[in-house]
């Protein structure tokens, strides 16, 4: 006969141990490590433009994997964890491509987040921004065009970027993968990102499919001015 013995943790002291334990764990996490922002709004906020399943799918996986994958990618080399993440991104082309891909990705998704806003909640253009806009580009629609066009035409998975140059003029740009304007990469525009649009296919594909172009054109009626306007008197400050 096999006598067989049932025993469980009683709850005060499992919870107990929980109190003890979660410290501990909470101080494995090195302090240099990247953490994932937190949606500046709820998932479904950015509706009908944008679906809360898509914004679930695309911030808690894919964002949350690019951080995940970066922090083990910088404590392969400890050197890296000494550096700030836009520090990363202006070392780019000599760092491990591991660490520029994912350092790219949470940047780049980061400033994505912010500068959407729900609908009727992203304010108007500053007279600052505005008047720059129409320096470079003679007015909002011909900048919208450019930007549209540009962000259709980008091959594959990438970014389109509003910039403002090193002469002080703002210009359209796009960029491959998690690459982005701060990465001083051959061929690469160079300047101050205020804006950038994902166009990989996980930003989308679930209600637009291959429809690129519809979701770009839903996509203008989520800036967030408001953040633009404060990225601009920032990088001109």
């Amino acid at each position: 006969m096999t006598v067989r013995f049932a025993w469980s943790w009683p709850r005060p002291l499992l919870a107990s141990l929980l109190l003890l334990v979660a410290p501990l764990l909470l101080a494995a996490q090195p302090a240099w490590a990247f953490a994932l922002p937190p949606l500046p709004y709820p998932p479904d906020a950015l509706e009908p433009v944008i679906d809360a399943r898509t914004m679930g799918l695309h911030h808690d996986r894919h964002h949350a994997g690019y951080v995940k994958a970066l922090n083990a990618a910088v404590a392969a080399d400890p050197a890296l964890a000494e550096l700030s993440l836009e520090q990363l991104l202006q070392r780019a082309p000599r760092l491990p491509e591991a660490v520029r891909n994912n350092a790219g990705g949470h940047w780049n998704h980061s400033q994505f987040w912010t500068a959407m806003a729900p609908l009727g909640a992203g304010g108007s253009p500053s007279a600052e921004l505005e008047a720059a806009v129409e320096a470079s580009f003679g007015s909002l629609d011909a900048l919208r065009e450019q930007f549209s066009a540009a962000a259709a035409g980008r091959f594959g998975s990438g970014w389109a970027w509003l910039i403002l140059r090193p002469d002080g003029r703002l210009a359209v740009t796009t960029s491959p993968n998690q690459d982005n304007p701060l990465m001083p990469l051959r061929g690469q525009e160079r300047g101050t990102p205020l804006l950038g649009l994902d166009v990989w296919e996980h930003a989308y594909y679930l209600q637009y499919q291959n429809r690129r172009p519809d979701y770009i054109e839903a996509w203008w009626s989520l800036l967030n001015w408001e953040e633009l306007n404060r990225r601009y008197a920032t990088a001109t400050a």
